[in-house]
């Protein structure tokens, strides 16, 4: 019954406008632009833009089936596990033209996008976890490239906002059914009821979609356990 939640969106049209809208904004940027600070932890605009051109390594293994072969050289490279490749990945790319690493994402990415729309929802693909939809990760890809455009400040017009705000909220239901997550999230037309362990909250759509990805800020006020317990994708 999960799969219900997507059957709205596309996620390779999701996927095309969310990387449209990095390559716009990281086209724009001035050096001072390049060096500020994102929202993830430790990481410039520049170092986002690395992690999101390495980790077309781990897209493309996906797609050619050599998961376990990417895996078993990084390993033999001294990397081990999502973080460390993850940084990894930006260590890599910090002494680099940023143009060149721009353009590096840019081609690997577009292959991705290409690949995963010509193999279509219901193929499946290599990943860590095993055989997977391809559909279903596109929606992964999806939420992690807007998570990744608003911790940059890439911007998001009034007109496609709502539109962006539901399809995220989906994504963020479906994960947290998949994972058989241990919280209950009931949606109305206006917000989002979740409780886990006898503790209950009320939460808007935006702040719904931060929780899920690991964004709320500080001063959100919900409880800690609610927001660990929503907590599931980027």
């Amino acid at each position: 019954m999960a799969d219900e939640l997507l059957k709205d969106f596309n996620p390779f049209d999701i996927f095309d406008a969310e990387a449209a809208r990095l390559d716009r904004f990281f086209s724009g940027l001035d050096e001072a632009g390049w060096q500020r600070p994102s929202r993830c932890e430790g990481w410039s605009v520049r170092d986002v833009l690395g992690h999101l051109a390495g980790e077309e390594l781990y897209n493309h293994a996906c797609l050619d089936g050599t998961v376990q072969d990417l895996l078993t050289r990084l390993s033999k490279a001294g990397v081990s596990g999502y973080n460390d490749f993850n940084e990894w990945s930006v260590r890599q790319r910090r002494n680099l033209p940023v143009a060149e690493v721009l353009e590096e994402w840019r081609v690997q990415n577009g292959e991705t996008r290409r690949r995963m729309r010509e193999l279509g929802p219901g193929g499946l693909i290599d990943t860590m976890a095993g055989p997977y939809p391809c559909g279903r990760q596109a929606f992964h890809y999806d939420s992690e490239y807007a998570t990744h455009a608003d911790d940059v400040g890439a911007p998001v017009s009034d007109a496609e906002a709502d539109d962006r705000t539901l399809w995220r909220v989906a994504v963020g239901r479906f994960v947290l059914a998949e994972q058989e997550a241990k919280v209950q999230v009931e949606q109305t037309a206006d917000e989002i009821w979740a409780a886990v362990g006898g503790v209950t909250a009320s939460l808007s759509y935006p702040e719904f979609v931060e929780a899920t990805v690991g964004r709320l800020p500080a001063s959100h006020g919900i409880d800690p356990r609610v927001v660990a317990a929503l907590r599931c994708l980027a």
